[in-house]
């Protein structure tokens, strides 16, 4: 059972970047799946939650830029990320848990859920 995340890179600002969570071992549609943002230094920032019931939350800072989505032919989760801005790096995580958890910051790799990813790592340029 695992996540595994890609399509992080490095970007200038205003641009675009898909990032990917590959799961395996479960399915999407039984779980909270959020994605996260790792700044350095700091602990993990919710950014995204795609919830069970088919809602979604979105972080203030990135409505309207970002947006999640789920292929579960492919048993993958997006997370579409347009007009970067310089804000906006971090190595980012996806998470899977059973519950909602309504914290806006957790620590990275926190046991409050269930699996982590790798992370994939995005930088803007000014």
């Amino acid at each position: 059972v695992q996540l595994v995340e890609s399509g992080g890179g490095s970007v200038q600002a205003e641009g675009s970047l898909r990032l990917s969570c590959v799961a395996s071992g479960f399915t999407y549609n039984n779980y909270y799946m959020g994605w996260f943002r790792q700044a350095p230094g700091n602990d993990c920032e919710l950014v995204s939650m795609f919830r069970v019931d088919g809602s979604i939350y979105y972080a203030d800072s990135v409505k309207g830029r970002f947006t999640v989505s789920q292929d579960h032919a492919k048993n993958t989760a997006y997370l579409q990320m347009n007009s970067l801005q310089v804000e906006d790096p971090g190595k980012y995580f996806c998470a899977r848990e059973r519950v909602w958890v309504s914290k806006g910051t957790v620590a990275c790799g926190s046991d409050e859920y269930r699996q982590w990813g790798q992370g994939t790592q995005v930088t803007v340029s000014s």
